[in-house]
């Protein structure tokens, strides 16, 4: 059965599948360090591009370092086709703490270590993480760093803008200062805080990436979830993903895995097709919020 909603969208000037790969659990435990075996992190991406990825999401602050130099020793020279989206405003510390990264040097420093480690002239999309609460979005003015970023994409070595973990208040004022090819924000099933603002950038045909489909580090225990990916034949994380993409056209998926096998599970729920009975049970999960 074929899936019943768009299957590409419009990222900045590219036209990508919405079904793509975000590359953070390959770097070590907490995003921080080496993976455990770095050959196997390799296999993963180069069986996605297989696969027919061509949206990869990724940032120098995983590992450090770590999965931005594994894209590039796993596909490097890129195929023509391929999207690799990063994100810079934060850096690690020394005991993998994650710390505000705003000011103009050190947003400089990691355009340049994006560029430098993902062997690359130019970031085709910098994400800006928002990191005035390291928990969730929190207000504050996104015009200092933008501004640098648009300096930097003025100098060419940055193509598109996004941003992430921010508040609608905060896009609003991005879009006054640069055009926003997306927003990268935490949305699932059940964490359904930014439901007006996905069809209000759909309007605007502006691209929403949800993070933590399963709800990340406090995973979803949904006994409807597993309800109906028990009645439809396949694993929760399937019927997430395919909610996802059945939610709104301007939904990129970006499910992250170190696993070939879990990588081709999730790429299989762009197929699911959830009948609206699935699809009215599924939506009721957020209706508290």
């Amino acid at each position: 059965m074929t899936a019943n909603h768009p299957t590409t969208y419009r990222l900045g000037e590219r036209t990508v599948n919405r079904l793509g790969y975000g590359a953070m659990q390959l770097a070590g435990p907490g995003v921080f360090g080496p993976p455990k075996d770095p050959a196997a992190a390799r296999a993963v991406l180069q069986a996605a591009v297989a696969a027919g990825v061509n949206h990869i999401d990724t940032s120098d602050f995983y590992g450090p370092h770590v999965t931005n130099r594994l894209i590039r020793e796993a596909l490097h020279p890129y195929p023509d086709e391929l999207l690799i989206v990063t994100k810079i405003g934060a850096r690690r510390g020394a005991d993998g703490a994650w710390l505000p990264a705003f000011g103009r040097d050190d947003l400089v420093a990691a355009v340049h270590d994006n560029l430098r480690n993902l062997g690359l002239e130019t970031l085709e999309v910098v994400n800006l993480r928002a990191m005035f609460d390291v928990h969730g979005p929190a207000e504050g003015s996104l015009e200092g760093p933008l501004t640098v970023l648009a300096e930097l994409r003025e100098q060419g070595l940055v193509r598109h803008i996004g941003v992430s973990n921010v508040t609608p208040r905060q896009v609003e004022e991005a879009r006054r200062i640069v055009p926003i090819a997306c927003v990268q924000n935490h949305y699932n099933l059940v964490h359904r805080a930014d439901d007006a603002l996905i069809d209000t950038l759909a309007a605007a045909g502006i691209a929403y990436v949800p993070f933590f489909p399963l709800g990340g580090f406090s995973p979803l225990d949904s006994a409807t979830l597993s309800g109906v990916a028990s009645q439809l034949g396949a694993t929760p994380m399937q019927v997430a993903i395919a909610w996802l993409l059945q939610r709104s056209p301007n939904i990129l998926v970006i499910p992250g895995t170190s696993s070939v096998a879990h990588l081709h599970e999730n790429l299989a729920a762009g197929q699911l097709v959830l009948p609206p009975e699935a699809v009215a049970a599924l939506d009721a999960m957020g209706r508290s919020d």
